[in-house]
């Protein structure tokens, strides 16, 4: 399967403004590219490319006074299969699990493990340790909040969104990952291209997406708990432990944000010589 993806996103500055983006696939889906996956800017900038210490390609630039326009149109090779449900994947012991995956046990800036941890063992403790486990507190993820575009609010942690019982998929994610950490099941934040594959379309503009992985059996698996059903075709453009380390943009200084336009689609073939489909802004991450 092909999926073309991209985004036309442009800020408005009154001075010159220092930026960390993350707009590109992550290194593990490089070798799935079929066009390039190049981040454009106009007007024209030195534009420095490095990995950052979650593995993410990051892009660091400066958005001249008066602003600047990014954009990005790629196709990209998928295998067309949904995210795997492995009912028998089992939970380590805290003492077995690789080194590595321990920072997704803590606490971060939105993900605050202490202050749900009763929360998460009310709803873990009639569950087996393992996937059953990590299904029950991904239905209480999404159960307990409602999906709001015009509720965004970057300053929403798991906690608020708990309480408040609403947010967008970022919030979601975290709220997922909080109780997964506080019953000892490394969780991580991914944001990338989900497109509107093998399902109805949504009647929501195209955004960016915000899911999370746990650490079972060895290995990584995706949940999502805004939509709570496997997916087709996630493109993973970053990782962290949670929204603050796979940010799409960081502008060090007043960036004001005048256009988000994100395209994610199923194509027959890699010919970009066509413009994507146009998206109207969307109210929220």
């Amino acid at each position: 399967m092909l999926i073309r993806a991209g985004y036309d996103i442009a800020f408005e500055t009154d001075q010159d403004v220092p930026v960390v983006a993350l707009l590109n696939v992550r290194p593990e889906r490089e070798a799935d590219l079929l066009t390039p996956d190049r981040l454009k800017v106009e007007p024209q900038v030195p534009i420095e490319h490095f990995n950052d210490h979650f593995g993410n390609r990051a892009t660091r630039f400066v958005i001249p006074k008066g602003g600047i326009t990014i954009r990005n149109d790629f196709v990209i090779e998928d295998s067309g299969k949904s995210d795997p449900v492995v009912t028998d994947a089992q939970q380590h012991l805290i003492k077995d699990l690789p080194p590595e995956t321990l920072i997704y046990l803590m606490s971060s800036r939105y993900c605050e493990v202490s202050l749900l941890t009763n929360e998460a063992w009310e709803i873990a403790r009639s569950t087996a340790p393992g996937w059953a486990r990590v299904q029950a507190l991904v239905d209480a993820a999404h159960d307990r909040l409602s999906f709001d575009y015009m509720k965004a609010d970057d300053q929403r942690t798991a906690r608020m969104a708990f309480i408040e019982r609403y947010g967008v998929c970022r919030d979601f994610a975290h709220l997922a990952i909080t109780l997964c950490r506080a019953v000892n099941i490394p969780a991580r934040y991914c944001t990338g291209y989900l497109g509107d594959i093998g399902i109805d379309p949504i009647d929501a503009p195209m955004d960016f997406s915000a899911w999370f992985e746990v650490y079972l059996g060895g290995r990584w698996y995706a949940l999502d708990a805004r939509h709570n059903r496997p997916r087709i075709g996630r493109i993973t453009m970053a990782r962290g432990r949670d929204a603050t380390d796979a940010a799409i943009t960081t502008a060090f200084g007043n960036a004001k944000l005048i256009e988000f336009k994100v395209h994610t689609d199923e194509v027959a073939s890699a010919d970009i010589s066509q413009p994507p489909a146009e998206t109207a802004l969307p109210q929220g991450a």
